[in-house]
């Protein structure tokens, strides 16, 4: 009973003091509220299409790069909350604000897309891939791409920090894989164009108060701050 008291002040005090792993309780709300908007009844979704997504063929193995995504998202947020808390905050601000647009344009926009090949006739590893992502990954509520906004997210984060300079090899990896993991969710007819063009206009709104307003805001700061040493 001791033992566990103290795992639990020590948790409550780990939290007092770094509020930010807060955010943490994010995930599994949007998740919830994700989960709602794929089972609601009486729904009347809109068709997401574009005669630009006739013309892109379907690559099964663009399936490499769309599940290296979800390595790649969660890896990056745990090594900024680690090594960078500063820009940890400005991504994780990038990351929900952009989710949670996504949720309200589901919300008050349903949609749904019509580009997957309608058999996968193979049964190497690929093609059992391509099938698990069909099966568990509703072709509904897909503008704007999340995959595509999260990968954007994640290389801005990179980018703006200090990682880009110490790694650059990492940093060039990043980028390919970025561009990789954008590609693959037109080439495995998981989104549409529309979807990606969404999400990179959405990507481009919301760096303006993350990394454009703030650092006006941190400037000015820090200029006051300078003034009134000055004047002691």
């Amino acid at each position: 009973m001791k033992e566990r008291k103290n795992i639990l002040d020590y948790i409550v005090s780990y939290i007092k003091n770094n509020k930010q792993i807060l955010w943490v309780l994010y995930v599994p709300a949007y998740f919830e509220f994700f989960t709602y908007l794929e089972n609601r009844d009486n729904v009347t979704f809109h068709l997401i299409h574009s005669k630009i997504d006739d013309k892109i063929p379907f690559i099964k193995e663009f399936i490499i790069p769309y599940y290296l995504w979800f390595a790649y998202i969660a890896i990056a947020v745990v090594l900024f909350y680690i090594y960078d808390i500063e820009n940890f905050k400005k991504l994780a601000v990038y990351l929900a604000t952009g989710m949670t647009m996504f949720l309200v344009v589901s919300y008050v926009y349903p949609n749904v897309l019509n580009l997957r090949p309608g058999v996968i006739s193979g049964n190497g590893i690929i093609d059992k891939m391509v099938k698990g992502i069909y099966n568990n990954d509703t072709p509904t509520n897909v503008f704007p791409s999340i995959h595509v906004y999260n990968s954007i997210v994640v290389y801005v984060a990179i980018f703006k920090s200090d990682f880009r300079n110490k790694y650059k090899a990492l940093n060039v990896l990043c980028f390919v894989l970025s561009v990789l993991i954008i590609m693959s969710t037109v080439f495995l007819k998981q989104h549409s164009i529309v979807d990606v063009v969404g999400a990179f206009l959405m990507a481009a709104v919301f760096y303006i108060p993350v990394y454009v307003i703030n650092a006006e805001k941190v400037t000015k700061i820090n200029s006051i701050k300078t003034l009134e040493n000055s004047q002691e």
